[in-house]
């Protein structure tokens, strides 16, 4: 879902609509990072939006949060290009409770996958701040 951005096809945002902020979730390609005003995590995008308040933004990152960050702040407008996850609706309460109830899905990972992933989350993080 964050990858379907060129940093080319920012860019061709940005001309499009002078002024507009484009703010990017970590797990965007790096060319897309490059070409944005901000890039962070979801809650240091929120909290970009909300202490900025620029006039036009497009948070690159799914659209269920753009909608939620606007009515947040009725105040700003949003271009939402609208990226769908595909994982992120597979997921609701009732599989979580079932998960917890029962200790089902367990995912384990080999070592050099946890050390992989650890670096990745700690890299977000320190974008963020």
């Amino acid at each position: 879902m964050h990858e379907q951005f060129t940093g080319k096809e920012i860019e061709e945002i940005k001309s499009e609509n002078p002024g507009i902020k484009i703010i990017a979730h970590p797990e965007c390609p790096p060319d897309v990072i490059a070409a944005s005003d901000f890039a962070g995590s979801t809650s240091g995008m929120i909290d970009y939006v909300k202490n900025k308040q620029p006039k036009k933004v497009m948070l690159v990152t799914e659209c269920s949060m753009s909608d939620n960050v606007e009515a947040d702040n009725p105040n700003v407008s949003f271009i939402k290009p609208c990226n769908l996850c595909p994982y992120m609706k597979k997921i609701n309460l009732k599989k979580i409770l079932d998960c917890l109830e029962n200790e089902t899905n367990e995912i384990i990972l080999d070592s050099k996958t946890i050390k992989a992933a650890r670096k990745s989350v700690i890299r977000m993080t320190e974008i963020g701040r």
